[in-house]
This record gives structure tokens, sequence and C-alpha cells, in this order.
């Protein structure tokens, strides 16, 4: 567990030199604790007290690069087990498995179809991060598809092969890209270690056995790999969630260096309902890489929204720039519809204006990301709030009527905001759903 600040205090010399910037020793442990100074600022701290503390500087959870180009993503460095306590930091890869026994043309179907695996949700852009080729055929074969998949996708590369000689053969020509190598076994550990050594490439760890697993880690790292990623195999559900919730709990609250690493899930299920879920369940629970085989966009993009979800920071609503947006080919006497800045309530109201085909302004009204109940009852989405907003957004020089549609659930605003803001209000349909027939009403 991290050390805190009266821990730190104890390894320093207590001598309140100055000499670090702050008054005391007591000061600066507390600033070290909080990782806001490093331990360099105290120029008479121990050799012994400067390992320990580097040490605890590390992340619990190393972070790892995949990939070597643009398209390169970040997983671990996390530092809590529950969302709420902080946040989760580095979102879950999701990638496709590719079998090499497949037909060339079979295989660049598949790719342009991954490639084209690009979404766009309340403002952010959504899409999948990795491509793994397993091998089932000959090294020349395996090598062969290596060279389709780098001509045919810039995503970061897996290389799933137990053949060591085809495995380098594929590296050799993919080194570039930075490829994922799997996996170290206990029989072929050193063999495969001197292969991700060389190159200097990450590489996955497999054991069945979470025991195994930190034996066969601390093995790896004596023979200097250190990117790691743990798997503990294709296993039941209830089993694989057991096993990615011990490797995080071991890592943040025991400290446990071996196992210190982000994990991988491999799906198998040929029902892609049930590989959402399954991918799912492992989002939630842990893993830093999660691979399947079905290509739907409606699946992935299922797993792709739950992985934002999850990922969102829970102290930091998702929210977009206040300020009046033009939907279609606006006129001054187009509508005016006013709602929050939470990205959520925006675009679920963008969408119906879009589906309605009558153009509009929509008033996005800052009230720090919050929803149109949330930030009346804060106080954040009311009259007030919304005539600086009119003001400010110079709505007067932009529309040529003086009609306001606010929410339904905010009707009881509406008499002050006429007072305050001069405009005619109208109250619009409680539900986004009813703003396309509301709106066709209203011409």
């Amino acid at each position: 567990m991290a050390l805190s600040g009266l821990d730190i205090y104890k390894l320093l010399p207590k001598t309140n030199c100055r000499q670090c910037g702050l008054a005391t020793c007591l000061a600066f442990a507390m600033q070290l604790a909080k990782k806001t100074l490093p331990i360099e600022k105290c120029p008479f701290v121990s050799l012994e007290a400067k390992s320990t503390l580097e040490a605890q500087a590390m992340p619990a959870i190393k972070l790892i690069t995949l990939g070597g180009n643009e398209l390169k993503f970040d997983i671990g460095n996390e530092t809590v087990m529950f969302r709420h306590e902080e946040k989760f930091r580095n979102p879950t890869g999701v990638g496709f498995i590719i079998d090499d026994n497949l037909g060339g043309t079979e295989i660049k179907e598949r790719l342009n179809r991954i490639n084209q695996l690009k979404f766009e949700r309340v403002g952010q852009k959504l899409g999948v991060n990795l491509v793994a080729l397993k091998q089932n055929k000959d090294a020349q074969r395996y090598l062969e598809v290596t060279k389709l998949l780098l001509d045919n996708t810039t995503l970061p590369i897996m290389l799933m092969s137990s053949d060591l000689v085809a495995l380098k053969q594929a590296a050799v020509i993919s080194r570039e890209r930075k490829p994922l190598l799997y996996s170290a076994v206990g029989e072929n550990f050193a063999q495969i270690a001197t292969i991700a050594k060389e190159f200097q490439l990450p590489l996955v760890v497999t054991a069945r056995d979470i025991d195994q697993l930190s034996q066969l880690t601390q093995e790896l790292n004596g023979l200097g790999v250190r990117e790691l990623i743990l798997d503990t195999g294709i296993k039941p559900i209830a089993d694989k969630i057991w096993d990615l919730t011990q490797l995080r709990r071991q890592a943040l609250k025991k400290s446990n260096r071996a196992l210190g690493y982000p994990s991988l899930a491999i799906i198998q299920q040929a029902d892609p309902y049930q590989e959402a879920i399954e991918a799912g369940a492992y989002i939630v629970k842990y893993a830093g890489i999660v691979l399947i085989k079905g290509l739907a966009a409606w699946e992935v993009l299922s797993i792709l929204t739950l992985r934002q979800n999850v990922y969102t920071d829970p102290q930091k609503p998702l929210q977009i720039s206040p300020k009046l947006y033009p939907v279609g080919q606006v006129s001054r006497d187009s509508p005016v519809l006013i709602t929050t800045n939470f990205s959520l309530s925006y675009y679920t109201v963008l969408t119906e204006v879009e589906s309605s085909k009558i153009p509009a302004y929509i008033l996005s009204v800052d009230t720090q990301g919050m929803s149109v109940l949330t930030a009346w009852a804060a106080e954040k989405f009311n009259a007030e709030v919304i005539t600086k907003s009119l003001e400010s957004s110079k709505v007067k020089e932009i529309i040529g009527h003086k009609n306001l549609i606010i929410p339904g659930y905010v009707a009881m605003i509406s008499g002050d905001l006429e007072d305050q803001s001069g405009y005619r209000i109208i109250v619009g349909p409680k539900e986004a759903a009813g703003i396309p027939s509301f709106l066709k009403n209203l011409q």
C-alpha cells in the first residue's frame, strides 16, 4: 500500500533544513505523499530511504503502451479498485482475433470492417484498438498473413503463436508497429523473453494459477523483460472475474509488484449477445484488453458504450461548450430550444431536432455538466442563469422573434424567465422524444 505522510517522515533526516523549499521535513513528507514533489528535493535523504520512496512512487499497475503509430493506446496505471474512489484511467483496449487459416479475401474483408468500427456518442469519438493474429497453420502462412495485416490496417497488432520461429519472423517485419507478443508460459518463457527483449516488445504472460503467474513475471523481470500483460487463460466468466479482481487487489492493496501489470481476457463465444455480455463483464472488472471475434456494429457499439461510461470520470460529468448551436439551414425565424450543457441532454435534444427536419437553434446553458432536473434542483438552471446565457450568446442579434422553448420538466420557471429575459416562453415536451411532433405542430 502507498506510504502515508507520517510513514515517509520517518524515512527523512528530520533536520528541517528548508533546502527543499518547505519549512519542515513533515511538510515535505506530506507533499511527497501527494506526489507533488520529487524525493530529489531533499539533499540529505539516505540512499536506503531514497530507494524505498522511489519504489513507493512507482505505479501499482505498470503503464503499458501498445502500438507504435498515431493509434497507439495505453493500458494500466490504475490506482483504485472502485470507480467512485477516484476514476479509472486508461480504457480497456478492445481487439479482434483474426485466424490465419482464413482466406486472404476474407481476412481483408474482416480488416476493412474492423477499420470502419468508429462511432460518435455524446460528442466523443469511440473506436476499437487492436487486431490479434492467431496462428493455426505453418510459419510461412503466418508470415504472409502478418504482411497482409500490416498492409490493411493501421491499428496496433498482437501476434499469437506458440511457434517461436514464426513469432520471431512476424516480430521482425512488424517491429515498427510494436506488436504485443502472445504468450510466455512455463515451458517457453526464457526463449520468448529473448525475442521480446531483442525487439523491445511487450509480452503476454499466461498461467492458469495466479501464484504461477507471479513466479513467471519475476523470472521474466530477472531476464530484463518488464513490459508485461497478465492472462490466466480462458475460463468460465465467474472464475475469470475472480482472477481479474484478485490480480487488481494484489497489485493495489497488497503492493505485489510481481502482479502489478494490466490483464488480458480472451472471449470464445459463438453467440454475439453472450460475447458482448462477457466482454462487458471483463471491462467492468478490470481487464486491460478484451479480445473478441464478433464484428457486428451493434455488438461493438454496445461494448464501446459501456467502456465509455465506465471510464468517464464520475466527478466530472461529460459536458459540451455552453453556446448557441444552429441545427440545419437556420434563419432568423428558426425556433430556439433551451437545454443544459450536459452532453447526454444536448445530444439527445440534437438527435430529435435533426429527425424533425426543422431547422432550429439549441441554446446550451452552462450548468457545469448537470442534466435539466439536477441543474434546476441545484439552482443552476433557473431564470437568472438562462437570461445570462441568452445575453452572452447574443441571441437577440441572431433571431428575429421573441419565442423560447424550455423543457417541460422546468415549466415552473416560465413566468420568472419571461419577466427577466423579455422573451415569450413556450413550454416544450418533458421527454426529448416528443420534440419532432412538437416542432411540427409549432410551425
